[in-house]
Parts: C-alpha cells; sequence; structure tokens
C-alpha cells in the first residue's frame, strides 16, 4: 500500500471512528454496510476495530455479511472467534447482496473464480445457517435479520421460541425496506419482535447509486411487486369485512 493510501485509510478511520464514537455516547446502533469485494476486506477489518473498541458489553456497530458470498458463512465464524479472543460483542447484520451481476461480471472479465453462491439454495442455506449460528451463540453475538425472505424471517423467531428466549432479546433485530415486504414487518412487531423499516435518506447524488441497486435488485425477485399488491388488496378487504 502505498503512502497516499495510507493517509486515504487514515482519513476514513478518524471519520468511521467519530460516527461510531458519537453513536455510542448517545447509546444508538450504526451499520458499516458490505460493497463489492475488491473493497470489502478494509472494510471489515475497520469494522472489526469499532466494534472491538466500542461493543464492550453493549451492541453498537454492526457488520454487513452479503450471504450470497460463498465465503461469508465462514468470515461469520472467524469474526466470532476474533470477537471471543478480544472480549467484544459481534454485531451481525445478514444480507442476502445486491452486487451478484456485477460481481459475477467482473470474475469473468479479469479471470477469477467468482466470489459469488452457485445458487440460490446456496445463498439461502447460508445465509439461514448464519441465522443459526448466531443465535446459537447469542451471548457473543448480536443479529439483525435483513431479509425479505419470509422463511428466514420466520426460521429466526423459531429458533428464539425453541430456546425458550423471548421474540423481543436484546440481541436480535429484524429490519426491511421500507415500502417492501410490509406483511413480514408488520407480524414481527405484532408479536414482538424487534423491528425497523430501513430508509435511505439524503441529496439524490449521494443515494442515487443504492436506490438504482435496490431497483434493480426488485426486477430480479420473480413476481415480488405483484405478490405483495395481492397481499395488500387481500388486507384491505379483510379489514373492510371486518368492519361491517
Amino acid at each position: 500500500m502505498s503512502q497516499e493510501d495510507r493517509d486515504e485509510w487514515g482519513r476514513v478511520y478518524q471519520r468511521v471512528n467519530k460516527v461510531c464514537e458519537t453513536a455510542a455516547l448517545h447509546n444508538i446502533g450504526v451499520s458499516i454496510d458490505a460493497e463489492e469485494t475488491w473493497i470489502t476486506d478494509p472494510l471489515d477489518a475497520l469494522t472489526i476495530i469499532m466494534m472491538s473498541t466500542y461493543n464492550k458489553g453493549r451492541i453498537i456497530v454492526y457488520n454487513t455479511l452479503q450471504m450470497y458470498r460463498h465465503d461469508r458463512l465462514q468470515f461469520l465464524i472467524d469474526s466470532y472467534d476474533v470477537a471471543v479472543e478480544k472480549d467484544f460483542i459481534l454485531g451481525s447484520k445478514l444480507v442476502r447482496g445486491a452486487y451478484m451481476e456485477k460481481e459475477r461480471r467482473r470474475a469473468a472479465e479479469k479471470g477469477y473464480p467468482s466470489p459469488i453462491q452457485p445458487d440460490k439454495e446456496s445463498t439461502d442455506r447460508d445465509y439461514n445457517a448464519g441465522v443459526k449460528f448466531c443465535i446459537d451463540n447469542i451471548s457473543r453475538v448480536a443479529l439483525m435479520v435483513a431479509s425479505h425472505n419470509e422463511y428466514s424471517n420466520m426460521y429466526a423467531a423459531d429458533l428464539l421460541k425453541e430456546r425458550g428466549l423471548p421474540l423481543s432479546h436484546s440481541y436480535v433485530h429484524w429490519s426491511q425496506l421500507y415500502g417492501m415486504s410490509d406483511n413480514i414487518t408488520f407480524n414481527l412487531a405484532k408479536a414482538g419482535c424487534s423491528v425497523s423499516k430501513y430508509l435511505p435518506f439524503g441529496p439524490i447524488k449521494d443515494v442515487i447509486s443504492y436506490l438504482m441497486r435496490r431497483a434493480q435488485e426488485n426486477t430480479s425477485v420473480k413476481g415480488q411487486t405483484s405478490r405483495e399488491m395481492n397481499l395488500i388488496n387481500t388486507e384491505c378487504a379483510r379489514r373492510k369485512k371486518a368492519k361491517e
């Protein structure tokens, strides 16, 4: 790494540390998003440093793991080992991911093995295995189930019930994007789960790339929009009938 690169990462560290320090002062959680594989390694290292500093006996900082990568389940396990060694709470936000086509295209162009799972079933398997690993180690791991997959959300709730743990456990949180999967969000909330809607906010020039990725992601989920509209219409009809 050149001196210029070291200086730049030093500035990044200072900015991220300031955010985490302020969040810790006000007891607010911070989730550091995952990006493309070729820039995620230093972000992972930086996030581990932030967690080892601010996640002492409480959860402030979460790292985001894209489970459509075939190496992320092992990375979760390795991160847990580091948390045990350094005595901090591991914050793990599990997502499936949003760079699949871009990652595969770059790997093919540059001639290296794709970091992406071979199929959706493998992604689902590792995602749910990650959920189970976190809940199995809940005394040391704080889990954020950031998913629109109905099974994965229910699976996390069922695991808590099986272990005699409350759905409102302080180390387990669920989240869906604003405007998507309200049927999941509202039912989790009604059951007593800690749940939130994820809302991108900021100047268009700063958030447009994120919004475009979400739009592309939605087009890759076959029938998702029409299915959600059917669920909304069914719920509206149910409420209308209940009032009659």
